[in-house]
């Protein structure tokens, strides 16, 4: 049995534009989403070591300063436990 046409020049061709368009997708994805994807990624793992570099600078830092002023150190730990403390009562 045949089709019968309905003046719309796709109805013939639809599974054919939609696989055109599919190919597209996938195209635009190959080569502009997936690099772009892959470039924020670089900079969220170039960032997050960054940020891992300064954590560990900082506490190297905080382990020195405890090592040549202990009493200070001791001093402001009982100071911020204080403060905690306090804050907690309310």
């Amino acid at each position: 049995m045949a089709s019968q046409s309905t003046g719309n020049p796709y109805e013939n061709d639809a599974h054919a534009e939609i696989a055109a368009l599919r190919e597209k997708v996938e195209l635009l994805m190959q080569n502009r989403v997936a690099p772009a994807v892959s470039a924020l990624a670089d900079q969220a793992e170039a960032a997050a070591h960054a940020a891992s570099d300064t954590v560990r600078h900082q506490v190297n830092r905080l382990s020195d300063t405890v090592r040549e002023q202990p009493l200070t150190a001791i001093g402001v730990a009982a100071l911020a436990g204080f403060v905690v403390a306090a804050l907690m009562r309310r």
